[in-house]
């Protein structure tokens, strides 16, 4: 596993929209978890997740 994908996984874990918009871009991928997060964090962080680990 690459260094830079162990560092988005824990940023996912700790502050997924920041994680979810260094793997997309600014986009609709990075509203919907902003707003997943801000709503309830663990969504967010569930959807920041799936996000990376989909990027393979």
């Amino acid at each position: 596993m690459e260094g830079s994908k162990i560092i988005n996984l824990i940023l996912a874990i700790f502050l997924p929209p920041v994680s979810v918009f260094l793997v997309k871009g600014w986009g609709t991928a990075c509203i919907v978890d902003i707003v997943l997060t801000i709503c309830v964090f663990f969504p967010g962080m569930l959807y920041a997740l799936y996000i990376v680990m989909s990027e393979c």
